[in-house]
């Protein structure tokens, strides 16, 4: 495993924002502040914003924390590709062994360090183990599969082969 490299100078909410799917309010993460070939680590303060998006009834659930851990894998597979272009969408599969040692993340005060971990995968299919901090303490962790390309492999969603 190549250790994470601290950027000397973090990539912005703006290069996170052109180079995943989602934009705007979607588009949760302030910085990235490290990474390597199988890690990322991301900075947000979204969590503490009124107008999050994810926020029902003024309050934002800690399993919205999986949200910002896949815009971190996202982010993660466009540090690797570096691509010009957004990378295609990824989809998530499935989420395992999801912790969660708070109710609620509009309640943390500090800022969250998003970290994913690139454990297996292919082209087409990636694991993540994935964890958010506050103030040095998991509030969340768990495990992501992320398909990048669902056309290959089957019929599409809609009962049509693409």
């Amino acid at each position: 495993m190549k250790p994470v490299e601290y950027l000397a100078q973090p990539l912005d909410h703006a290069w996170i924002a052109a180079r995943i799917p989602h934009s705007g309010a979607m588009c949760l993460l302030d910085q990235v502040l490290a990474w390597s070939d199988d890690t990322i680590v991301c900075r947000a303060t979204s969590h503490r914003d009124p107008n999050n998006p994810l926020r029902a009834n003024g309050r934002l659930a800690a399993v919205c924390g999986i949200e910002y851990a896949a815009q971190a894998m996202a982010a993660h597979g466009a540090m690797l590709g570096a691509a010009l272009e957004r990378p295609r969408a990824g989809f998530l599969a499935s989420v395992r062994n999801v912790e969660m040692q708070v109710a609620r993340l509009d309640t943390l005060q500090d800022w969250l360090s998003v970290e994913a971990q690139r454990i297996g995968g292919d082209a087409n299919n990636v694991l993540y183990r994935f964890a958010l901090q506050c103030a040095g303490r998991t509030v969340l962790s768990g495990r992501a599969a992320v398909i990048l390309d669902a056309s290959a492999i089957g019929p599409s969603l809609d009962g049509t082969d693409a």
